[in-house]
């Protein structure tokens, strides 16, 4: 070893992604529809139980839908990928449960 080193640069051509921030925050839940996502992971759905009954008991205009992702791979490598862009568009917030 001769004490000299290859500095590589980091940086390549990609394709430009417009940024966006995330989504504002709901300021009132009341009457809203919230969306529980769970995975298959064993303890999603129970996590999503309770979170859905301490939500109900707060805010009881709520209402709720519920998507499942049974396998455990990126939602956009399912043939639910359309159904679930889809459910997003029908809540005002969602809450993902991804439980072991």
């Amino acid at each position: 070893m001769n004490g000299q080193y290859e500095v590589l640069n980091p940086w390549a051509e990609v394709d430009p992604i417009t940024l966006r921030g995330i989504s504002a925050r709901l300021t009132d839940i009341t009457g809203k529809k919230i969306g529980l996502f769970v995975n298959s992971k064993v303890a999603a759905r129970p996590i999503q139980k309770v979170v859905e009954e301490r939500l109900k008991e707060r805010f009881p205009t709520l209402e709720f839908s519920r998507f499942a992702r049974i396998p455990n791979i990126s939602m956009a490598e399912t043939e639910d990928w359309d159904k679930y862009k889809e459910w997003v568009k029908g809540v005002d917030a969602a809450i993902f449960a991804h439980g072991d």
